[in-house]
């Protein structure tokens, strides 16, 4: 009682923080009854205030702002997609990627002294005291070490880790009590996806594991002229103080110096697609928080991208990757029958659904996209589209899969804010038909065998000497097992006998046989 007491006066609080912002907007122009509208109108009268002198993003963006790093980040999410809010609300959440009041410079020193156990005099031979960014999580100041080296210092925001744990508290409270009381919901598994988001909060407050995911990251990438992935100062990076290389690129955001640094935003667009996929793909293990203000671009490098901020990773295992690029691959060929096949055979659709069906409509979504620019895509009629077509089909939320979908949105974003006319799916085409190319063919299918055999042989010394010890057993007057043992055995066969259609009892009983058999021969 005390709980949903202490969720509904923060539910109250965030609607007033949007009243008082004058940012209820949103509310007034969801699909909802005249009586609920009628709710909002008093209530933007009791708590809030009109601010005509501010434009709808930058009320929206106040108060996502005041409301802490939760809801920035769902501001930054939004900032990236002009086709679903407009330019000009994308436009003005865009300042809560890495534009937020900073949080003072005594407070920062304090935490890298205590989290390092050093003065910052001896630490660094200089530090700039007005950090260079300020987010939702973290700042981040310049700074030169003892041996000359450039470095940037990220410091994480006091208190942060209490208001994040206030939030995924509520979000949890609302994910159960609306898969409770919304039929058809829990097909969406919202209180899986907030388990899946509390997991990346935890190693986005966690600087030391941040930093290990770029040293994977740069490892994955030490040969590739498409990106750089600074380098990691490990003898100055803690719980909550990361030192890292500096990197000296243009802001991805900034239009007018690239093209005056002689750069093609088409290439750079297109560089940005090609790299996420390099790392979902070829390494099963991505950036999962690649908005405007984490990409640079260096000039030098013939645009090279530089990546910061590694608190989101993503990873995806051998099965998903097959799926995800057989998946991609048939839309990019307009092969609906296999587009659907791939989702029945990874368990995304429930296998008593017909195939063919599915196919038709994947057929619908895929067919208004292909070899078309963006601009003319209706992304939220295919958003629509997309869960009215799970819901038909019954297919469960995969929160596996939600960092790729989100990194995903969030890239295509990015790269339209570059040229509005790339088409995703075509720059995706050839790193998908490489992929494919080595990956899904005869030649690794075999490469996958030897892999498979050469396990086998490597376990096979183990399960020998498993077996020599049967043998010794039985040499020495048989097997004996303990009491315990003997009643576990003589519940298990009973059961087995009781439920003979259950094939995986008999399979253990086939294998616990075969084992003694062996054992009894080997003694022979």
């Amino acid at each position: 009682m005390l709980t949903d007491l202490r969720h509904l006066l923060r539910l109250f609080a965030i609607g007033r923080c949007f009243a008082r912002q004058d940012a209820l907007f949103l509310l007034r122009e969801a699909p909802v009854g005249a009586g609920a509208r009628s709710m909002l109108g008093l209530f933007q009268t009791l708590f809030g205030r009109r601010r005509p002198d501010l434009r709808e993003g930058e009320r929206l963006a106040a108060a996502l702002s005041d409301l802490g790093p939760s809801f920035i980040k769902l501001g930054q999410v939004l900032s990236v997609r002009p086709d679903l809010v407009g330019a000009t609300l994308a436009g003005d959440l865009g300042r809560l990627r890495d534009k937020l009041p900073p949080f003072p410079w005594a407070e920062a020193k304090a935490v890298i002294e205590a989290e390092l156990g050093a003065p910052t005099e001896t630490l660094f031979a200089h530090i700039e005291t007005e950090p260079v960014a300020a987010a939702s999580v973290a700042q981040v100041h310049l700074a030169e070490t003892s041996d000359g080296k450039a470095v940037a210092v990220k410091v994480l925001r006091p208190g942060v880790e209490a208001a994040f744990a206030e939030d995924l508290a509520l979000f949890a409270w609302l994910a159960e009590a609306a898969e409770r009381h919304v039929a058809g919901l829990d097909r969406l598994r919202p209180r899986d996806v907030v388990a899946s988001l509390r997991d990346w909060v935890a190693i986005e407050l966690d600087l030391r594991l941040e930093a290990a995911a770029a040293g994977e990251l740069r490892d994955n990438f030490r040969d590739d002229a498409d990106v750089l992935v600074p380098a990691i100062d490990w003898q100055r990076t803690a719980r909550r103080v990361m030192t890292v290389q500096r990197i000296a690129g243009i802001p991805i955001e900034d239009r007018a110096a690239l093209q005056d640094a002689g750069l093609e935003l088409h290439d750079i667009a297109a560089r940005v697609i090609r790299v996420f996929l390099k790392q979902a793909l070829r390494d099963g293990y991505f950036h999962a928080d690649m908005h405007h203000g984490n990409l640079f671009v260096s000039p030098g490098q013939g645009g090279r991208l530089e990546l910061v901020d590694f608190g989101i990773m993503g990873r995806l295992d051998m099965k998903t990757r097959r799926f995800m690029a057989e998946m991609l691959g048939a839309f990019l060929t307009g092969n609906w029958r296999r587009a659907a096949e791939v989702h029945f055979e990874a368990g995304y659709v429930p296998g008593d659904r017909d195939v063919n069906a599915f196919a038709q409509a994947c057929r619908s979504i895929g067919e208004p996209i292909l070899d078309r620019p963006v601009t003319e895509i209706s992304i939220g009629r295919l958003l629509a589209q997309l869960f009215q077509i799970t819901e038909t089909f019954g297919m469960r939320t995969q929160t596996h899969l939600l960092l790729l979908q989100k990194t995903m949105v969030t890239v295509e974003g990015v790269a339209r804010s570059l040229d509005p006319e790339i088409n995703f799916w075509e720059v995706a085409r050839p790193v998908i038909e490489d992929w494919a190319r080595d990956n899904l063919g005869p030649a690794a299918r075999l490469r996958e065998a030897g892999d498979a055999l050469g396990d086998a042989l490597r376990r096979l010394p183990t399960i020998l000497d498993g077996l020599d010890a049967l043998a010794a057993a039985n040499a020495e007057g048989g097997l004996r097992l303990s009491r315990d043992s003997l009643a576990l055995l003589a519940e298990a066969q009973a059961t087995a006998a009781a439920k003979r259609q259950r094939p995986l009892l008999w399979s253990i009983w086939a294998g616990i046989a075969a084992l003694l058999a062996a054992a009894l021969l080997l003694a022979d």
